[in-house]
């Protein structure tokens, strides 16, 4: 595939997705006659074609060469990283333009945008467009959730969702517990949430409630997104799931430890969001609960539900109020 292509490499998470997808929109916009193609996991491809800012998903693992009919694309844009992994990896695949960041061990990346380690995430992408003369818009993050026939039985639950990829990002299960209890007491419908590997997590936490909520593991990021985008509240880490919050413009409250929110939080005009961080960074892959996160308590998390607008859970459905049980989702 030659000529009218621009590629766009982001093989990443889901909260890699959405804060990605002000660029990815402004990339459309730029060049409306040419076939976009993103580069990124097949997994995310339900949420992709439902938010559609690109023509393909192309099934992509990360850092290994481009497909070789992709190569000489019009345009290759490097939203994967800062180097010096992923820019050659995109010139080697002979575009007739590369937009990336600028790298100092990269020769041919010394027209690009210089990276900013303190940023956030939306405005850095955004950001390096502009500097290629792409416009952008780095609060066009929002999209409509999709149809709550994905989700029945769960419009207007509180989506607890303890899980992250790396347990420095994992607020303990008791502390989720705690908040899930409170929230019950005030009136709340509360589904447990996680990825397919963390059954045993909701299990856990399902188990000590002790209180009526059910289970979502394992689902597709369109149901995902239904679940969230039909919510009442979001509790949750810094993970995709906070990020799905900020898309569908659902209340949430997100706890950082070791990056801060001014990297990956919503944005300070999100409206209903509340971002507690203890202020003190530390390793987001490591293998322990960073001290940071732990420094967050669960009273501190209720206070903010308190602050925030959270509104009467009036499209609860009577098939959320049950005993706890298998719930929904994973089989």
């Amino acid at each position: 595939m030659s000529g009218r292509t621009v590629v766009v490499l982001r093989a990443l998470g889901l909260g890699d997705y959405l804060t990605g997808l002000p660029a990815l929109r402004a990339i459309r916009r730029a060049f409306p006659e040419h076939r976009v193609v993103l580069l990124a996991p097949e997994w995310l491809r339900p949420l992709v074609d439902a938010t559609a800012p690109v023509d393909e998903l192309r099934s992509h693992p990360g850092l290994v060469a481009v497909p070789a009919d992709l190569h000489h694309a019009d345009v290759a844009v490097d939203l994967h990283g800062r180097g010096p992994l992923s820019q050659p990896l995109l010139a080697d695949a002979a575009p007739r333009r590369l937009v990336c960041f600028a790298h100092p061990e990269l020769a041919f990346t010394g027209g690009g945008a210089r990276w900013e380690a303190d940023e956030h995430e939306v405005l850095r992408w955004c950001r390096m467009l502009e500097h290629a003369a792409i416009p952008s818009a780095p609060h066009d993050l929002y999209f409509e959730p999709p149809p709550p026939e994905l989700v029945p039985g769960l419009l207007g639950a509180t989506v607890l969702h303890p899980g992250a990829s790396s347990a420095a990002r994992r607020w303990p299960p008791d502390r989720f517990v705690e908040v899930g209890r409170h929230l019950h007491e005030a009136g709340h419908a509360l589904v447990v949430s996680g990825g397919s590997g963390e059954r045993p997590l909701v299990d856990r936490i399902v188990g000590e409630l002790g209180v009526p909520v059910r289970r979502f593991v394992g689902r597709t990021t369109l149901e995902l997104a239904a679940l969230v985008g039909h919510a009442r509240l979001v509790v949750a880490g810094d993970t995709g799931v906070a990020h799905l919050a900020t898309a569908t413009r659902v209340p949430s409250v997100v706890l950082f430890g070791p990056v801060s929110p001014r990297h990956w939080g919503p944005p300070e005009d999100a409206g209903s969001h509340a971002a507690l961080w203890a202020g003190r960074t530390g390793d987001p892959h490591g293998t322990v609960v960073d001290p940071g996160l732990l420094d967050i308590g669960p009273a501190e998390v209720i206070q903010a539900i308190d602050r925030i607008s959270v509104a009467p859970n009036r499209r609860a459905e009577p098939a959320l109020v049950g005993p706890a049980g298998p719930g929904v989702g994973g089989g």
